[in-house]
């Protein structure tokens, strides 16, 4: 049953960061990732918070292991990042990584502290 829950939510979330990555590059371009940013940065805010306020092993299978999972992406970081060095953008290499970095630890901290506002 686990199994399937994580599917179910992999199933929600690989299609939320293709239609994420379309919807930001249609405004901010493609000069440089800005979607991945943007999922990996708002997926990792979420997945800490829900690990801190979702105690049902289930609904953590779903939401955590299966849709911010499938959300964030490590290897479409890594491909775009390998693709700025070789257009010989190293500076955006290095910028890219460190923002999405920084920018889940931030947000997971933000999510970590959110949900233990909340759950008390």
């Amino acid at each position: 049953m686990t199994l399937l829950l994580i599917a179910l939510g992999a199933a929600v979330g690989a299609p939320a960061r293709f239609l994420t990555d379309l919807v930001v590059a249609h405004y901010a371009g493609r000069h440089l990732p800005w979607g991945t940013l943007a999922v990996n940065v708002f997926g990792s805010g979420l997945a800490v918070f829900l690990v801190v306020a979702v105690a049902d092993p289930s609904w953590s299978a779903l939401l955590v292991t299966g849709f911010c999972g499938a959300l964030t992406t490590y290897s479409t970081l890594a491909y775009e990042t390998l693709r700025l060095v070789e257009e010989g953008r190293w500076q955006h290499a290095v910028w890219n990584m460190a923002a999405n970095l920084a920018g889940g630890l931030g947000a997971g901290l933000l999510g970590f502290g959110l949900a233990h506002l909340i759950t008390g």
